[in-house]
């Protein structure tokens, strides 16, 4: 019986593999085109050179070509650790809203409700192995896997956004890059603004939006006291919390 269940998972294997080819490589080749999508059109601002990347879109298709047909749910054996399905989903969100901003031809801002309703509801992907939205892919997928600090690696390619890094994210290092991330946004202007004369900060509207992810009992008891876990210097938790305006420029370079 051992045998029987053994060459029954050789054969499924092989059978994984062969489909992942046939959807444009195997998960080491459409990782691989992926970072160098990152490493030839991203810069260290976290621009995207749309402009060269719609000449060339080979690597970004070999990926999302790969996205669509494997995934936890298709191919679990290939994400092993929910490290693994996280990094995964970071890197198949920010690949496909790449994808979106050169299918709706290159706006220069994603402001606007039907802009946006568009972009992130309208718009299906495949994503493995069924259709769906950017928006539910991020609230239905992966919100649900637990991860506050996810949102600080998400990127919808609008100016709000956190920094899109010029390498993947992976499994086996994404406890440091959730971390780094997520420091990386909390200690910048663009996201947190601190005014000492008015009592007051001021933080990104991502905050607001996905406030349960941040304030529970599991997390944190107020949004300055989950950003004071990552921030140089801390914010008073007397201060009064508003929040920035939402940037929906897109991060083209210029």
């Amino acid at each position: 019986m051992n045998r029987i269940f053994l060459l029954a998972a050789v054969v499924a294997v092989l059978v994984t593999v062969a489909g992942l080819e046939a959807a444009g490589g195997t998960a080491i080749e459409a990782e691989e085109a992926w970072s160098r999508v990152l490493d030839r059109f991203v810069d260290d601002d976290g621009r995207v050179d749309f402009a060269g990347l719609a000449r060339d879109t080979g690597d970004l298709d070999r990926f999302v070509a790969f996205v669509g047909r494997a995934g936890p749910e298709t191919t679990p054996e290939l994400f092993p650790s929910r490290a693994d399905m996280l990094a995964h989903h970071i890197n198949a969100y920010n690949a496909l809203a790449m994808r979106g901003i050169l299918d709706a031809g290159l706006p220069d801002d994603l402001d606007g409700v039907f802009k946006r309703l568009r972009f992130f509801k309208r718009r299906k992907f495949a994503i493995d192995g069924r259709e769906m939205s950017l928006h539910a892919y991020e609230n239905d997928v992966i919100r649900a896997l637990g991860e506050p600090r996810v949102h600080f690696t998400l990127n919808c390619m609008s100016g709000g956004c956190p920094r899109l890094p010029r390498q993947r994210f992976q499994g086996s290092i994404l406890e440091r890059q959730l971390d780094m991330a997520t420091r990386e946004f909390f200690n910048s202007e663009r996201h947190v603004r601190v005014d000492p004369d008015r009592n007051r900060v001021q933080l990104s509207e991502i905050l607001k939006w996905y406030k349960g992810d941040f304030v529970n009992d599991g997390v944190a008891s107020s949004l300055v006291a989950y950003v004071n876990r990552y921030r140089e210097e801390p914010v008073p938790e007397s201060y009064l919390v508003t929040f920035i305006a939402y940037d929906w420029t897109v991060i083209k370079q210029r």
